[in-house]
C-alpha cells in the first residue's frame, strides 16, 4: 500500500478534478503491475495497473489489488474500475480507504464482494485522505480545501506601509512556493493584490502540463484589463455587482465572472466556495493581502496556513498577515496546530491547521 500511496503522489498535479490514486497487483508475493490515475479522461489507476500487468504477460486472476482508493462504481468520463477488477478476476482488493464521493460511497466495495472478491479497507487510510485531502473536502462538505499561503518577515510582517512585498523570502522559498501553486485546482487572490503587485497567479518554478484556474475577488469590478492575471486565460472573477459593460470587458479579455453579492455588498465567499466546487476545485490557494485574508478566516472557510518566514524585521509600521480586530482577551485567540516545520533556503517554512 505504500507504493501505492507513492504511485498516487505522481498524479500531485495532475489528476484534478479526480483524486489521486495508486494500484498494485502482487500475484504469489511478487508485483506484477502497477499505476496511477492519469489526467480527468483518461485511465484510473486500477486500469492503468491491469494495463501494467498486460504488457509484462503477467497472470492477474487471483491477484490481491492494493489500491489507495475504493475502486469507482459509476460511469464518469471513463467507465467503473470495479467492473474491470471483476473482469479480470482479481482474488482480492484492499482499499486504503472508502470513496467519499456519494456516487460511490461503499458501492465500490460491495460489488465486488458480490462477485465474490475479496475485500478489506482501512490500511493507511490517513495517508490517503491526507495525500486527497481537498478531494475528501469537497466530497463531504461541499468546498475545497483552503490552503491560505503567506510570505512575511520574523515580526509578522508581509509588505511595507507602502505596498511593496517583492521579495521578502529566497528564491527556494519561491520555488517550493509553485510547488504548492500546481497541486491546488484554483489560485484566489484579491484586488488590492492585483493592485499592488500585478501578480501572474501562474506556475513556472516546477514543470507542470496544468495551470491552476485563477480567481480573483473583486467586488466592483476594478480589475484593470492590462492586469498581468488575465493573461492566458484561465481566469474567474468574483463579483458583487452586475456591471454589464465592465463584465463584457472583461469576457472579451477572456476572463469569466461570477456575480456571488452577499447583504453588505461584498462578494459571498461561502457561496464563492461553493461555486468553486461545483467546478469540481479539490485544494484552492490563496495568496491575498491582509483584508482578504481576514474575512477567508472570519468567515470560517480557512484550513491550513503556509507560512514562510524570512530572516528579518520590517517594523511596526509595515503590513500585517490578517486585518483583524484587536482583542482585549485571550479566549478569543485563534488556536493552530503546526503540522510540519521545515527550512527552505533561509527561511522557515510552517504548515498549520486552524484548531
Amino acid at each position: 500500500m505504500a507504493q501505492a500511496l507513492r504511485l498516487a503522489h505522481r498524479g500531485l498535479y495532475s489528476t484534478t478534478p479526480n483524486p489521486r490514486v495508486g494500484c498494485v497487483l502482487v500475484q504469489g508475493g511478487a508485483v506484477i503491475g502497477e499505476g496511477y490515475t492519469q489526467p480527468a479522461g483518461q485511465n484510473h489507476a486500477e486500469i492503468e495497473a491491469l494495463a501494467d500487468a498486460g504488457r509484462r504477460r503477467a497472470q492477474v486472476r487471483g491477484a490481491t489489488a492494493y489500491v489507495t482508493l475504493e475502486p469507482c462504481s459509476h460511469y464518469g468520463l471513463t467507465p467503473p474500475c470495479v467492473e474491470a477488477l471483476v473482469a479480470a478476476g482479481v482474488g482480492r482488493v484492499v482499499a486504503a480507504m472508502q470513496d467519499p464521493n456519494p456516487l460511490v460511497a461503499g458501492q465500490g466495495l460491495e460489488r465486488l464482494r458480490e462477485a465474490g472478491i475479496a475485500t478489506a479497507c482501512g490500511l493507511m487510510a490517513r495517508e490517503a485522505a491526507e495525500l486527497n485531502v481537498g478531494f475528501v473536502a469537497r466530497m463531504t462538505r461541499g468546498r475545497p480545501w483552503l490552503r491560505l499561503k503567506l510570505a512575511a518577515s520574523l515580526d509578522g510582517k508581509t509588505a511595507l506601509n507602502n505596498g511593496r512585498s517583492q521579495w521578502l523570502t529566497g528564491a527556494a522559498a519561491r520555488r517550493d512556493g509553485h510547488r504548492w501553486r500546481a497541486r491546488a485546482c484554483a489560485i484566489l487572490t484579491g484586488i488590492g493584490t492585483v493592485r499592488d503587485d500585478d501578480p501572474r497567479l501562474s506556475v513556472r518554478e516546477v514543470d507542470t502540463d496544468r495551470q491552476p484556474l485563477k480567481v480573483v475577488v473583486d467586488s466592483r469590478l476594478e480589475l484593470p484589463l492590462s492586469a498581468q492575471v488575465l493573461n492566458g486565460g484561465g481566469i474567474l472573477v468574483a463579483a458583487a455587482q452586475a456591471d454589464a459593460a465592465k463584465i463584457e470587458a472583461l469576457n472579451r479579455a477572456g476572463a469569466e465572472v461570477a456575480v456571488l453579492p452577499d447583504a453588505r455588498g461584498k462578494v459571498d465567499l461561502p457561496a464563492l466556495m461553493q461555486e468553486l466546487a461545483r467546478r469540481g476545485i479539490n485544494e484552492l490557494h490563496a495568496e491575498a493581502g491582509a483584508k482578504l485574508n481576514a474575512s477567508l478566516l472570519r468567515e470560517g472557510l480557512v484550513d491550513e496556513l503556509l507560512l514562510y518566514l524570512a530572516p528579518m524585521l520590517l517594523g511596526d509600521a509595515a503590513r500585517g498577515m490578517f486585518d483583524l480586530p484587536e482583542l482585549t482577551d485571550l479566549a478569543g485567540r485563534q488556536p493552530l496546530k503546526i503540522t510540519d516545520l521545515a527550512r527552505v533556503g533561509d527561511d522557515i517554512r510552517i504548515l498549520a491547521r486552524l484548531a
